[in-house]
């Protein structure tokens, strides 16, 4: 008895030498939506397809390249005659500089060019849903840790409170044993009891730290100094809507907005793929300065200032039918994203009745426990009465005992699933967002 109130003792200690701050639902969303890793990640890939939207990227725009060079040539030359005489020049020197600008703009491709600057905005938004489902898949696991710690500390409580009934039954049934009124078996049952409460009592302890921790994860906190929780009971919304939350579904689950932004960039893609029939127009020009140095011969340097430009307009006529093949590929990709589409509303009308049914079910199973606990409690407590007073056996009081914890365990199980459920249907709504501002009623 002594080892499990040294540990108790410990790990109470720990406790108060590292001070843990209290944390509300909405601060712990808050630090993870701010801190946590991979929704930072995830906001920097956004941020690069929000940088990759401009004209430019898409071709819009012409490209202007500043480019200069210079060269040297250094020969010896020897020159034979027909007339049988022969001469030689050495170190013979010319050299070249250049500088100039070189403008190349495609003006037409075949709508290409809308079809590009299209596809990177739908990128952009894409990056804006992935972000998004992010988010609410973090806020969803916070919210059900959350839940789960506040879960954990009741339990906790409840075994503190059956640890704390047990210890007043081995009190009397030791104060019996002293006085002959009751049988050794009865004073070591007492004990056993005990001490497996206390085991329970100690393992719990650890439970509830390794919730925290995990809070503390998902918040990019310090896992070493996890973090305290200021709710201590489980609220959730009994009114939701059944035919409410299945519209938002339809309107403003991310992962059904993603699934239409692919159908929508394929439809772009097929785009791109027929601007290859269209013709081309392609403008250059330059403006340049060249300049020539020559060691032999009758001009010493060259030099030339001006501006060319020019006009290219093409056609590709035939390209081994690889266009063709592109296209088919094109269509079958359309119809593969709005398969995928069907498919993910299918999945999404199955999910949600599932945990429809899940959410109404333990509603009624929570119900139903309240009622089981307030008879649960009033039983154990007639049972002590009676313990007390001779008129019932330690095992008759035990089943008691264990009837109530069961009773609160059922309860708060019930309560947990139901919040669970909420989170999985607001999730899936859209909704999930609202955890931000939690009102309790």
């Amino acid at each position: 008895m002594k080892r499990i109130y040294l540990t108790m003792l410990i790990l109470t200690c720990y406790t108060l030498v590292y001070p843990q701050e209290t944390y509300t639902l909405k601060q712990c969303i808050d630090a993870g939506l701010e801190y946590n890793y991979s929704i930072q990640i995830i906001r920097n890939e956004e941020q690069i397809a929000r940088n990759n939207f401009i004209p430019g990227n898409a071709g819009y725009l012409p490209t202007l390249d500043l480019s200069g060079g210079f060269s040297g040539t250094l020969y010896n030359y020897n020159y034979n005659y027909a007339d049988g005489t022969s001469d030689r020049v050495t170190n013979n020197n010319s050299e070249t500089a250049n500088i100039g600008l070189n403008l190349n703009w495609t003006v037409f491709d075949g709508f290409g060019i809308q079809a590009n600057y299209a596809r990177l905005k739908e990128l952009e938004q894409m990056g804006e849903l992935n972000t998004r489902i992010s988010i609410e898949d973090l806020i969803a696991n916070i919210a059900g840790v959350y839940y789960n710690l506040i879960r954990q500390k009741i339990r906790l409580q409840n075994l503190q409170s059956t640890v704390n009934l047990s210890k007043e039954r081995l009190r009397i049934v030791e104060a019996r044993y002293d006085i002959g009124a009751d049988s050794r078996l009865e004073f070591q049952q007492a004990r056993v009891d005990f001490n497996a409460d206390s085991s329970r009592l100690i393992s719990q302890l650890e439970t509830v730290h390794a919730s925290k921790v995990r809070l503390s994860e998902l918040m990019a906190s310090d896992p070493n100094y996890p973090i305290q929780i200021s709710d201590s009971l489980i609220y959730f919304n009994p009114m939701l809507d059944k035919d409410d939350l299945w519209q938002d579904i339809l309107f403003n689950n991310t992962s059904l907005l993603i699934s239409q932004k692919n159908k929508t960039l394929s439809e772009i893609d097929y785009k791109r793929v027929v601007s290859r029939n269209y013709p081309y127009v392609r403008l250059n020009g330059g403006y340049g300065y060249n300049s020539n140095w020559y060691s032999t011969g009758n001009t010493d340097m060259q030099q030339r200032l001006g501006l060319n430009y020019g006009i290219t307009v093409g056609l590709n006529l035939f390209d081994g039918f690889d266009r063709r093949r592109e296209q088919r590929n094109a269509q079958i990709q359309i119809k593969n994203s709005e398969l995928r589409m069907q498919n993910l509303e299918l999945s999404l009308k199955a999910d949600f009745s599932n945990l429809w049914m899940a959410y109404q079910n333990n509603l009624e199973l929570w119900a139903l426990e309240k009622e089981n606990l307030v008879v649960a409690y009033e039983n154990h407590t007639i049972a002590m009465e009676r313990y007390r007073l001779g008129e019932l056996s330690g095992i008759q009081l035990r089943e008691a005992q264990n009837a109530l914890l069961e009773a609160e365990e059922r309860r708060s199980i019930s309560e947990y699933n139901t919040k669970l459920c909420e989170i999985s249907l607001l999730q899936l709504s859209g909704r999930i967002l609202t955890y931000l501002y939690p009102v309790h009623d």
